[in-house]
């Protein structure tokens, strides 16, 4: 009996010190850079996809050690789902790709609930389900430099970029050219206006998907930009059309191009040439469009209706102003079964709200109301006359599910848990899929009905994170000098001892429609802090006015003046920092990408002092040199607000500089040009300033894939070097022992 006790206390204390060592794991850092979408990312939910016209979901899972496409047919109540297993791997490369077998599935889409669609490239495969599985077929090969493929599940037509213009191939295998533009620089079919305003797409089929509406755009007069391929010998020069803050921009049309005819229409938009067109949404009877226009001043929204025929104007809707900017970004949600009443999207009373319109005009009723955001609107539940949103009502970290009444506004919460939700509603809104994270989850996903009587879990994840050694991560909250609430989090060195001291990295990005602090895994929100804090680094972030998320009071305190409100907050958060006594105050570093690249680079030098060290990746320098649409939504033209840009332009202020500034940039950024930062270079060589540089060949504004890994060794290497040589030094024989 003694024996046996003895054995099972050796047991258990072997156990405990295997789990100990276990905990202890340290990231390298591949993991710490890429980890979270590699080896490190929790278990998601792959290929979901609602069957239309069915309570039943797809998705590809694995089974006898091949991937397998499954769909689940939901019963309710207290009912399993039904199952059938539609495809494996084996029997989709024996059916297609018996000489070169694929790996994975791919992205498989339906069509109707008994027809679905993939692609390989530009080749196009369909399939048609019988007796519970499917098989599929070559469908057609599109060009080899084919673009923009958008198909149709109604029409079962394709349509197509190649170059600059718009093809359309029909159901019956007719390969039609809509436009046939000879000069490069007028573009059809391609997302416009730099990809502001929500646009991500240029191609707008009708609701019957028969005819297709499209942007045009005519970039001849913006200045060319060279945009310089080194990876050939000699140099090439790609050049671009690239329109700066205060300069000329393109101007945009929207055709409509009917295949039995074979002609397009164009809408008859009149007013200042370089105007945007947004929120373009057919109308159900396909008569008509509705589109969005905006002024250049991006403070005059009209919502006009065009007939889809002769492309008149039918009549203005309604119109919206507001002295700094309006800000569209979302097309208009016709309700189901009602024609005449559509939702639109507004900030009209200082937040992100949904208005019930009728096609008259009228406003029917405000949706939603109250201090915090929508942020998407995912579906309809018929039987209850809802619509279905996410919005950060219990606070701007979090993101929950709900479902709004269309008549009475009446709001409902559909989830319980505490995080940021996604949802996706199936075709009729009885179910809803909320996919899930929060610091203690690493990834869940339940489907629930909306009647409140089913939940069923179909992903638990476990956690990727549980052998490392963690750092402690404490909420923040402060205040702005207006008394605002800025949310934010700080990252403790591991094995911290709150009597020593520990130098500091600031990572900030405290741009527009960027939202760092969130309740999400790992809830650090970046493996590379972590990474950091095992090296004995505190790490601290937060969000500051102009972030997104929190309004448009919040967003708008920066307009005209980027750079300045933001940096006011951040210096509150330094000084928070220079609080705490196991803050080392002369080993602070900051560290930033994009418009975080600008705030980096202007702490550096309109506060010089507060940081030993910084590192300013893809960094706007002169808010002229960067894209129409964006600048001027947030600081009007350089003509109009001389006084913001002066402020603003960090080539004017490299005198300041003290301590060390590293500026990336990847040679490729049609972005952020890469001229921002060889315009700071030579400044700074005017002004007898040193300061270091490193460009990353060929890349865009983000440095991504395996090169990502080179550039956090390099960021991490700069902080090491000049705010922890002794410290980071020890640690790293520590490690060796």
């Amino acid at each position: 009996m003694k024996r046996g006790l003895i054995l099972l206390l050796a047991g258990c204390m072997a156990g405990g010190i295997q789990n100990a060592r276990a905990q202890q794991q340290m990231y390298t850092m591949t993991q710490a850079t890429n980890g979270l979408r590699a080896d490190l990312a929790p278990e998601r939910l792959k290929q979901f996809e609602w069957l239309p016209g069915e309570n039943a979901y797809t998705r590809a899972v694995i089974a006898g050690n091949q991937q397998v496409w499954v769909k689940y047919t939901v019963l309710g109540g207290r009912a399993l789902p039904k199952t059938d297993t539609l495809l494996a791997l084996n029997t989709l490369n024996q059916q297609l790709f018996s000489q070169r077998p694929l790996r994975a599935l791919p992205a498989l889409h339906w069509l109707d609930n008994t027809h679905a669609w993939f692609a390989m490239g530009n080749d196009l495969y369909n399939g048609t389900v019988e007796n519970r599985t499917i098989t599929f077929s070559k469908w057609c090969a599109l060009p080899q430099d084919a673009e923009n493929v958008t198909v149709n599940p109604q029409s079962r037509y394709i349509a197509y970029t190649v170059k600059n213009n718009l093809l359309l191939r029909t159901a019956d295998g007719q390969e039609l050219p809509v436009t046939q533009d000879a000069d490069i620089n007028i573009v059809n079919g391609k997302s416009v206006h730099r990809e502001e305003f929500g646009i991500d797409r240029g191609i707008f089929f009708s609701p019957q998907g028969d005819l297709v509406a499209f942007y045009r755009m005519d970039q001849r007069m913006v200045n060319d930009y060279p945009v310089i391929d080194w990876s050939v010998v000699p140099a090439h020069a790609n050049i671009i059309k690239y329109p700066m803050a205060g300069g000329k921009s393109h101007e945009v049309t929207l055709g409509i191009y009917q295949p039995s005819t074979r002609k397009t229409v164009f809408l008859k938009t009149t007013g200042e040439a370089d105007h945007y067109l947004t929120c373009v949404t057919w109308a159900p009877d396909q008569q008509s469009v509705y589109v969005a226009l905006l002024n250049r001043d991006q403070n005059h929204l009209s919502l006009n209706q065009y007939s889809a025929t002769t492309g008149e104007l039918i009549k203005t809707l309604f119109e919206e102003k507001d002295p700094k900017y309006v800000h569209p970004s979302h097309p208009l949600t016709f309700v189901p079964g009602k024609p005449d009443q559509f939702i639109w999207w507004s900030d009209r009373d200082g937040y992100t709200h949904l208005y019930l319109y009728n096609t008259a005009g009228q406003l029917q009723k405000q949706l939603t109301k109250g201090d915090w955001v929508v942020n998407e609107l995912q579906g309809f539940h018929n039987a209850t006359n809802e619509v279905i949103i996410t919005a950060a009502k219990e606070s701007p970290m979090e993101k929950h599910g709900y479902a709004v009444n269309l008549k009475t506004g009446a709001l409902r919460r559909l989830d319980q848990a505490a995080g940021w939700h996604d949802i996706q509603v199936s075709s009729n809104g009885d179910y809803v899929l909320d996919s899930y994270t929060s610091k203690d989850v690493p990834s869940m996903a339940v489907i629930t009905g909306l009647n409140g009587r089913y939940a069923e879990t179909i992903l638990k994840a476990a956690d990727p994170l549980k052998n490392f050694k963690r750092p402690e991560i404490r909420q923040v909250t402060l205040k702005a000098d207006d008394g605002t609430p800025l949310y934010g989090k700080l990252i403790l060195p591991v094995d911290f001892d709150s009597t020593r001291q520990y130098p500091v990295i600031v990572y900030l990005y405290n741009g527009p429609n960027v939202q760092l602090i969130r309740n999400t895994f790992p809830y650090s929100g970046n493996l590379w802090y972590e990474y950091m804090a095992q090296r004995g680094y505190v790490v601290f972030t937060m969000d500051g006015r102009g972030s997104a998320n929190r309004g448009m009071a919040f967003e708008q305190a920066t307009f005209r003046r980027l750079g300045t409100v933001e940096m006011n907050d951040q210096l509150q958060g330094v000084a928070y920092l220079k609080s705490l006594p196991y803050v080392n105050q002369q080993k602070m570093g900051v560290h930033g990408w994009s418009f975080g690249g600008f705030m980096t680079t202007s702490l550096m030098l309109r506060h010089p002092g507060v940081f030993q060290a910084g590192v300013a990746g893809g960094p706007v320098i002169d808010w002229s040199m960067y894209e129409v649409m964006y600048t001027e939504r947030y600081m009007d033209t350089p003509q109009q607000n001389p006084e913001g840009y002066a402020n603003s332009n960090l080539l004017t202020q490299t005198k300041n500089l003290k301590g060390q500034l590293m500026l990336i940039h990847g040679t490729n950024d049609d972005v952020v040009v890469w001229q921002h930062s060889i315009n700071f270079l030579r400044a700074c060589v005017d002004n007898g300033v040193q300061v270091d540089y490193f460009v990353y060949p060929g890349h865009l504004h983000n440095v991504l894939g395996k090169d990502r890994v080179h550039l956090m060794q390099k960021i991490t290497d700069y902080f090491d070097a000049h705010l922890a040589r002794k410290d980071a030094a020890q640690q790293s024989a520590q490690r060796d022992k």
